[in-house]
């Protein structure tokens, strides 16, 4: 009978609704978009590291454990910054701050997701990997978002070192050692962070400033953010040429980093007087263009001789 009531009161279409939705937030606190991007360049780290293929083993236990301590570190993100995001628009209907979950579980679920990477990597892949994955996970969940991204409008170019290193663990996992192949491809995305966020960050200065975030436009106004994104993107321009002037890629690398850096750069000089936030926005979404199809052009060419010899 008491069972019988409580059907009544939530109903089996009710009762999925909220699971479907509990599901949905759990997923969010992940920021899968994110975690896409940072599995992908640990993929191609994870590919560039060898001239054949990866063992399956490593492919999938490898990028599975990076995977998951990015979510674990975008879960302690949610949780050191609900307050925040409830007070801007962009982030307000993020789990927390909408109510769907409370901080305990969030918090939780970040430790269960960060427990089991590290026992993915520690167990199946080396002990390199697994502790720089860890330091990245504290850099960015720890020393960036509860630190450094409240102290200086420098933020992003400090932490963004977290960010850098997904290519240096898919490096990791697949030779056990730190290669200087992959600090550059560490640096190309180190270079590439700031122009990234800035132009983001142009466009929502009004909500980090309600937020009391001192994102450098918020500090030093939009003139001076737009002179360090063209700043940051010819330093990203020189960054991306490293890989071929080491011999690490070829000419259909080059090629293609130099089509990708003239589009960035059009960008970025554009936007020196063209003062738009639609046009910040559209330099934003571009960066993250760019950055796929430079590392999808590093994939290409690194692969050509066994295509070609394949064909022939």
């Amino acid at each position: 009978m008491t069972q019988a009531i409580k059907t009544m009161k939530n109903p089996p279409a009710e009762i999925a609704s909220r699971a479907t939705a509990s599901w949905r937030a759990y997923l969010a606190l992940t920021k899968p978009r994110v975690i896409s991007l940072i599995v992908f360049t640990a993929l191609i780290g994870m590919l560039m590291a060898t001239p054949g293929l990866v063992p399956l083993d490593i492919l999938v236990l490898g990028n599975l454990g990076i995977a998951l301590a990015a979510a674990s570190a975008a879960a302690i993100n949610h949780v050191a910054e609900h307050r925040i995001d409830a007070l801007m628009a962009r982030t307000q209907n993020r789990p927390l701050p909408h109510g769907e979950l409370g901080v305990p579980q969030a918090l939780s679920f970040a430790l269960v997701l960060g427990f089991l990477a590290m026992y993915i990597l520690v167990a199946f892949i080396n002990l390199l990997t697994a502790a720089l994955t860890f330091l990245s996970l504290i850099g960015y969940a720890i020393i960036y978002t509860m630190y450094l991204k409240h102290a200086t409008p420098q933020n992003i170019v400090i932490g963004g070192a977290a960010g850098a290193a997904p290519p240096v663990l898919g490096w990791a996992a697949v030779t056990g050692t730190l290669d200087p192949h992959a600090l550059l491809l560490f640096l190309i995305i180190f270079a590439w962070t700031p122009p990234h966020f800035w132009a983001l960050a142009i466009y929502r200065r009004n909500e980090y400033a309600k937020a009391n975030i001192p994102m450098l436009p918020i500090t030093h106004g939009t003139a001076f953010t737009r002179l360090h994104v063209l700043l940051y993107t010819i330093l990203l321009v020189a960054v991306t040429l490293l890989p071929y002037a080491t011999y690490m890629s070829g000419l259909i690398y080059l090629a293609g980093a130099m089509a990708l850096n003239v589009v960035f750069l059009y960008y970025a000089i554009r936007m020196q007087v063209d003062h738009s936030d639609l046009l910040a926005f559209k330099t934003f979404k571009f960066s993250i263009v760019y950055l796929t199809l430079l590392f999808v052009v590093l994939f290409a060419d690194h692969y050509w001789p066994l295509v070609r010899a394949a064909l022939a």
